[in-house]
């Protein structure tokens, strides 16, 4: 079910609610929202005793999904809905994000490379892996496995981020889903030595933009001018689709 769909049914089922109905609805609401907070907070206190960072972690995750289900957010949705409805609100909001992101990224890399890079290939910093930010190998597998997640992101109506979030939804087709997204997860990894082991299929070295093209300075402007190319591109498109143009 579409969020377009649910939303009218949604609309509809309000329409025909008397205003006793919905007051009762909402006093119900908001007795069930009060004991889930508390047992939230409960249970965050119960992880602190099993690990000093748990309450930490708990609250994290427990803004990161608060955020996610009210902005709606998803990496799926924001390269469907230009196609789709022309919309390309959530595509933008994709790639601020992945600009804050960077700018995270590239302050704690820099801060272990060293401005120039001096600190990577020493024996403090062998490679570009073990920095922040998970920089790994790219190669035809790369290529192949994104192919075969924007397949499944398609059919399944949302990518990792909106299929958990629609599952505390409600949404039973995403709870489907999940279930071949970690089979999927665990296939991957049984053939990743396979993968790996085959110089066509696998480039060992990871390709760390900053040392490809010879420092922090010609990196930052690759990095956020292409991402400021992709926002201009993303706002005449949608402006266009929406008849502002």
């Amino acid at each position: 079910m579409s969020d377009t769909t649910s939303t009218i049914k949604r609309t509809t089922s309000r329409v025909k609610e008397t205003p006793e109905q919905r007051a009762r609805k909402q006093k119900i609401q908001l007795t069930a929202g009060i004991i889930v907070a508390a047992l939230l907070v409960l249970l965050g206190f119960y992880i602190q005793t099993q690990n000093p960072r748990g309450a930490f972690i708990w609250m994290i995750g427990l803004a990161l999904g608060y955020t996610l289900q009210r902005s709606r957010f998803c990496f799926t949705a924001s390269m469907r809905d230009p196609v789709l409805t022309g919309s390309t609100e959530l595509t933008k909001a994709v790639i601020i994000a992945l600009a804050l992101a960077s700018l995270g990224y590239m302050a704690l890399q820099m801060k272990l490379t060293g401005v120039d890079l001096k600190n990577l290939g020493t024996d403090a910093l062998k490679d570009a892996s073990k920095l922040p930010g998970h920089v790994r190998a790219v190669g035809v597998h790369t290529v192949i496995g994104g192919f075969i997640f924007g397949i499944g992101a398609v059919i399944a109506g949302g990518c990792a981020s909106g299929t958990l979030m629609r599952m505390g939804e409600g949404f039973i087709q995403q709870w489907i889903a999940i279930i071949f997204f970690i089979a999927g997860s665990v296939i991957g990894m049984v053939l990743l030595p396979i993968v790996q082991a085959n110089p066509i299929l696998y480039q060992a070295k990871p390709i760390y933009l900053p040392q490809l093209l010879g420092g922090w300075v010609p990196a930052i402007i690759v990095q956020f001018g292409l991402l400021f190319v992709l926002y201009v591109l993303a706002d005449w498109y949608g402006k266009k689709k929406s008849g502002e143009l």
